[in-house]
């Protein structure tokens, strides 16, 4: 059984870029057929899909967010990385890594989820 984990600071400053990987074990990331997101949830708020990588290495964003993601891999170590850029106090949120074969995924009813990781955006 494929499971997720997500890992990476906490706590960014404004201004600052987020970085965060998802060590993926049980699973291949290039396993064809599969797509690797990044979601988040807000405070309060309901889940954000914020992008993708395809098992072929193609990458999927957002049009509210593709200008500051970036999403890659590393089939070496089966990882894969979020990197959100000039994130503010709005980009607080538990962020998810998740596995489906469907691109986007707008519920934890879809698909294999890591448990997720708190991102506070602070000074």
């Amino acid at each position: 059984q494929v499971q997720l984990q997500e890992s990476g600071p906490g706590l960014v400053k404004p201004s600052q870029t987020l970085s965060l990987t998802c060590t993926v074990s049980g699973g291949s990331i290039a396993t064809n057929g599969y797509f690797w997101s990044w979601i988040r949830q807000p405070p309060g708020k309901g889940l954000e899909w914020m992008g993708a990588i395809a098992w072929s290495g193609s990458t999927y964003y957002s049009p509210s967010l593709k200008s500051r993601t970036s999403i890659s891999r590393d089939t070496s170590k089966n990882q894969f990385t979020l990197q959100l850029s000039s994130v503010t106090p709005e980009d607080t949120a538990v962020y998810y890594c998740v596995r489906d074969r469907v691109l986007i995924v707008t519920t934890q009813a879809q698909g294999s989820w890591g448990q997720g990781t708190q991102v506070t955006v602070s000074s």
